[in-house]
């Protein structure tokens, strides 16, 4: 597995419109799915997307992954924007329930119900176009400063935690 370098862009899904906002921070699979960010701050966060042929199953509308990373991310960025401090976080778990088939353009709003010095906990909501509740999760996130990165092994230093 190669390391991209933070330096290189990523590509966009074909057709996939800028982010109205800028992410607080470079999430190349966000950014790969082609998520907007439309509101930040004070808890709460929306994003959107515009399906497309590759978010879609084999009943032609949003996969299950695609509508659970949008609500992922929804958390995620309401958890951010309530912190003062502005760490990041990692999920710990979340909790999905799916309503009906989401397809078109799907619009995720993320609430920080609660925070603690350490833990966020949030509730998240995906509408269709025509504003009809498709799913809902609630997740518990850990506030980070960052994570150790490991280097890439190479062909000289193989990774010492492979067997």
């Amino acid at each position: 597995m190669s390391v991209q370098d933070p330096k290189t862009p990523v590509r966009r899904r074909a057709g996939a419109k800028p982010s109205p906002l800028d992410f607080p921070a470079k999430v190349p699979f966000v950014e790969t799915l082609g998520f907007e960010l439309h509101r930040y701050g004070e808890g709460e966060a929306e994003l959107r997307v515009d399906l497309d042929a590759g978010h879609l199953n084999t009943w032609d509308v949003a996969h299950g992954g695609v509508v659970m990373t949008l609500l992922d991310v929804a958390m995620a960025m309401a958890a951010r924007s309530g912190n003062a401090a502005g760490q990041g976080v990692a999920t710990i778990e979340m909790k999905t329930n799916f309503m009906r088939p989401a397809e078109h353009q799907l619009r995720a709003v993320g609430k920080l119900v609660h925070a603690t010095a350490t833990m966020a906990f949030c509730e998240g909501h995906v509408y269709d176009d025509r504003g009809q509740l498709c799913a809902t999760a609630s997740g518990t996130f850990k506030y980070l400063r960052g994570l150790a990165k490991r280097r890439a092994p190479t062909a000289d230093q193989p990774d010492p935690e492979t067997p």
